[in-house]
């Protein structure tokens, strides 16, 4: 039985998902408060207010739900040995001041839904993967290792915790899709690297949804997958693009395109592009979470 959401506070509430996911809050009826650095730059929907991080215990006590999508973009930037550790502070310091917080509220919030990303698992070609999978080795399982630890903390007094482990993120403007287009709509679309490595995915609309469910529904707790049911790999999801676009793709040899790939963006190309697993949502799909865009197709019908 899901429980009304009355007051919600999100962190990272101004980003790719965190914009419209504040908007599906205010759309059930939510008091949303959204926490940020600049509480006067504006720009939030009626219905939601934002404050800064001073007062968090304060901001914190009562509300139903809290959702953490606050951090610094992974593909954003090169990553460099700076670059890395902001990576992981801004994820892992954040959620640390959340919970330290929750623990100082006379009512702590009834639940935290935190993001974590898929590159907690290990990269495979072919198996696919699921919640109970193990976590892989590199930097991005550990920042999805470390950064799922300090949320879980919050369980120890009594907060429900659901950790949303998030996919690619397709959506009309931001994100990977506009990325992942441009080659193809000027006629140098092609797979990177072997493109057999899995590319999961997830259209912006479900995952919103997943998160709201996630908050309000007291069954969700402990890891689920933000992913569509029908990961693709590389070389299938470009296929599909290009042929909703009406482009050919090029016959490029994959170990020229892991090679150029690699030379522009360095580490992050291994861990983000040429490698990946077919991740699938099997916990949501457990309690019944209903896709709109299930299929890759129709994502990009969607959104293109």
């Amino acid at each position: 039985m899901t429980a009304n959401l009355k007051r919600v506070v999100v962190a990272g509430g101004t980003g790719l998902v965190g914009r419209p996911l504040v908007q599906a809050l205010v759309d059930l009826g939510a008091d949303v408060t959204v926490m940020t650095r600049n509480p006067g730059r504006g720009g939030l929907p009626a219905g939601a207010s934002a404050r800064g991080w001073e007062d968090l215990a304060t901001t914190l006590n009562g509300a139903d739900a809290v959702i953490n999508l606050a951090g610094e973009g992974i593909a954003d930037k090169r990553w460099s040995a700076a670059r890395k550790a902001v990576l992981l502070t801004s994820r892992v310091e954040t959620t640390q001041r959340l919970v330290e917080a929750m623990r100082a509220c006379p009512q702590p919030p009834a639940a935290l839904v935190n993001a974590s990303a898929i590159g907690f698992y290990v990269p495979a070609d072919r198996e696919p993967v699921d919640e109970t999978s193990d976590s892989g080795m590199g930097f991005l399982a550990e920042v999805c290792r470390a950064w799922e630890v300090e949320a879980m903390a919050a369980a120890a007094f009594g907060v429900r915790v659901a950790l949303v482990r998030v996919g690619v993120v397709l959506a009309k403007e931001g994100g990977a899709l506009p990325k992942m287009a441009l080659p193809v709509r000027w006629f140098h679309g092609c797979k990177l690297g072997r493109g057999t490595q899995g590319l999961s995915w997830i259209h912006l609309d479900d995952l919103v949804a997943m998160f709201v469910e996630a908050a309000r529904n007291p069954a969700w707790r402990g890891a689920f997958n933000g992913t569509a049911p029908k990961p693709l790999s590389n070389g299938a999801f470009t296929r599909a693009l290009a042929q909703r676009l009406h482009r050919p793709l090029l016959p490029v040899p994959g170990f020229l395109t892991a090679a150029a790939t690699k030379l522009v963006l360095g580490e992050l190309a291994e861990a983000l592009l040429l490698q990946g697993a077919f991740v699938k949502p099997t916990r949501p799909l457990a309690q019944g979470f209903q896709f709109r865009f299930p299929t890759a197709e129709m994502a990009l019908e969607n959104l293109l």
